[in-house]
Order: structure tokens, then C-alpha cells, then sequence
């Protein structure tokens, strides 16, 4: 029976170091070396050094001077805790309420008519509720409010949107789409 357990735990031991222990630090200590800032969570600092936020989790803004991200279902709001999706089918009524409501919110905050179309992305939260992209459309209708609170032309901030705007991943994955953090800061950029 020894002769069994023995060798039985032996190899326990040796397979819980080797892809407990080693493996993980191999893979950390590669990903650092060839990938730091994604490895990092692509962590982004504004002017002064200062760790402000990430390339992949959205934030909350809504202050007319800045562009506002899609909404968001994650706890309070950009909670990565609580990250997922409000879960309401396309026909619940909260979620259909919810939509009009931004919907009639987003028109007036940014000077529409009533009846104007609103991007979808402006009144649903993503999967994750997590997204740090508004659509281009989305950016464009935002444009006017950004550049009257700031005092800017609107040629300027669309010149600003224009250099934060992605392209789709390996060049076909998706659309175009504009990282909302990015954007705010080359805006505070711009004014000192």
C-alpha cells in the first residue's frame, strides 16, 4: 500500500508546483515582457502621470462638458465587480421604458427634436455593462453639447473625435467606435 500512496502523493506534489506554481509565473513573466500594458490591464494616465482609468472598462461621465458612455447595468455603474448585463428580454417593459426614457433624455441633453433618431448605443447598456466605446453616430450627435459647454467649435471637437476613433479589430471585426475615456482626456487635454 506504500508503495502506492507514496509515489501517488509524489506526484501530487510535483504537478501542484509545476502548474501551481511555475506555470503561472512563466506565463506572468512572458506576458510582462512582450505584452506589459495589456498584461496590466492597459491602464491609462492623463498628462501628469496619474492612473485615471483603463482602455477596457468604461466610466461613468455626465457632465455636459464630456462625452457620455452607453448606460450602464453593472451594479452602480461601471462596477466591474458587478459587471454583466440588466438581463431584461427585448419585450420586458422595464427595459422598453428604460429605453424611451434615455432615449427622450439623450434628445434633450443634446439638443435634438423629438422625433430625431437616437443610436442604440446611447440608451442600452453592452453585455458587460463594462463597454469603454460609443459608436462614432453616438459621438457625432454629442459633438454640439461638448463644444457649447466648452466653449470649442464644433470643428474642433469633431476633429478630436476623429483621433480617438478605432478602427475595427484586424481591420474587419466590428465597426468603428470611439473609447470614451480617451476622448475626454485629449478634450482636457486641449484646454490646459
Amino acid at each position: 500500500m506504500r508503495r502506492q500512496i507514496l509515489p501517488a502523493v509524489l506526484v501530487a506534489v510535483v504537478f501542484t508546483v509545476l502548474l501551481g506554481g511555475v506555470y503561472p509565473l512563466v506565463v506572468t513573466g512572458i506576458s510582462q515582457l512582450a505584452f506589459d500594458g495589456k498584461a496590466n490591464g492597459s491602464l491609462v494616465t492623463d498628462t501628469n502621470g496619474q492612473v485615471v482609468g483603463s482602455d477596457l472598462i468604461g466610466q461613468g461621465f455626465s457632465d455636459p462638458k464630456y462625452f457620455w458612455p452607453r448606460p450602464s447595468a453593472a451594479g452602480d455603474g461601471y462596477d466591474a465587480m458587478a459587471s454583466g448585463a440588466s438581463n431584461l428580454g427585448p419585450n420586458d417593459q422595464t427595459l422598453l421604458s428604460d429605453v424611451e426614457q434615455r432615449a427622450t433624455d439623450y434628445r434633450t441633453a443634446n439638443g435634438l427634436a423629438a422625433d430625431a433618431q437616437v443610436p442604440v448605443d446611447a440608451v442600452t447598456s453592452s453585455g458587460s455593462g463594462l463597454d469603454p466605446h460609443i459608436s462614432v453616430a453616438n459621438a457625432d450627435l454629442q459633438v454640439a453639447r461638448v463644444a457649447k459647454a466648452r466653449g470649442l467649435t464644433a470643428d474642433v471637437v469633431d476633429g478630436l473625435v476623429a483621433k480617438a476613433t478605432e478602427d475595427p479589430s484586424l481591420g474587419v471585426l466590428g465597426e468603428k467606435a470611439v473609447n470614451v475615456l480617451r476622448l475626454n482626456l485629449l478634450l482636457d487635454e486641449l484646454q490646459g
